[in-house]
């Protein structure tokens, strides 16, 4: 047993069962993984895969168990390789950030341009996703830390933490008939067409939330994943729009108008997100306290150290 078959068996299974795939990912020939796959099944004594001729249709029930051993080892093995990293070259490397396009424009750029000047050597990279696509990138190592504010909390192989709560405003064209209301209300709110985030985004749930407790059913015109589309649909007339607080920017959105909405919609937190047991070099930890000043290394070490 090896750890490139572990590799080997982990490509496979990350890949749907396609050997072809796993094969290109892993820059090595179909037959090869086939016969070191075939080796660790001989040298285990079980069956891993169920097949159909040559092809892979599923894992069987022991695989399942010896994949899940296989990934905990090749993730060790990777915080081994960081640990001497960390020792050998402490500043420079390269550390990836799987989040919404929310956080990304409006919430990270002057973290970015801190670390950037802190850590000219350190390769950074953005990821920008939904926060299940988030989720999934930082368990399977894509990418380092995750940064969204709805469902991180609800996998159980990540540590989350919170970094910060923001509200909803509403926004709409200047003179807009909404501008004059003395209170902003929900049901003043719903006798508009609506613009407003995807259901996976950006506090989307409590919107919903709020107009179902209030039994009031609003008409959402449409919806889209970036803060920028919704304000550029608004510009145009089709409605009014219900986004981030913190995506609204005087100075940009000048041919738009601003109705603070925190009375009316439950704040939303946005929580950073690291694979358990996961060894975080330096850098990492200086990012995240850049992001959230609250969560030092000495409170995310512990909340790791409590998750393992």
């Amino acid at each position: 047993m090896n750890l490139q078959q572990l590799r080997y068996l982990d490509g496979i299974a990350r890949h749907g069962l396609k050997i072809s795939d796993a094969a290109e990912m892993l820059f090595t020939s179909q037959p090869n993984i086939s016969k070191q796959i075939k080796q660790l099944e001989q040298e285990l004594g079980i069956e891993i895969f169920v097949r159909i001729g040559k092809r892979i249709v599923a894992i069987t029930e022991p695989g399942k168990a010896i994949l899940d051993i296989a990934q905990r080892m090749l993730h060790d093995a990777e915080n081994l390789k960081q640990v001497g990293q960390e020792f050998h070259s402490q500043d420079s490397g390269h550390l990836i950030i799987a989040t919404t396009h929310t956080q990304a424009r409006y919430a990270l750029p002057p973290v970015v341009k801190q670390f950037i000047k802190r850590y000219p050597k350190i390769k950074l990279g953005l990821h920008q996703g939904n926060p299940t696509q988030i989720a999934e990138q930082v368990l399977s190592g894509e990418a380092d830390i995750g940064i969204a504010t709805e469902s991180l909390s609800l996998y159980d192989d990540l540590v989350t933490l919170p970094c910060y709560e923001w509200n909803h405003c509403v926004i709409t064209p200047p003179r807009h008939p909404l501008l004059e209301e003395k209170k902003l209300t929900l049901a003043k709110i719903a006798q508009y067409p609506i613009i407003t985030y995807d259901f996976a985004f950006s506090g989307r749930g409590k919107i919903n939330a709020a107009f179902e407790a209030a039994n009031i059913q609003p008409t959402i015109a449409l919806t889209a994943i970036d803060a920028d589309v919704i304000k550029t649909y608004v510009e145009l007339g089709l409605g009014i729009g219900i986004l981030a607080r913190m995506a609204f920017i005087p100075e940009r959105d000048k041919h738009l108008r601003m109705m603070d909405a925190g009375h009316l919609f439950k704040p939303s937190t946005t929580r950073i997100a690291i694979r358990k047991n996961e060894y975080l070099r330096g850098y990492s930890y200086d990012f995240i306290e850049l992001f959230a000043p609250h969560l030092t290394r000495d409170v995310v070490a512990e909340a790791m150290h409590i998750h393992l």
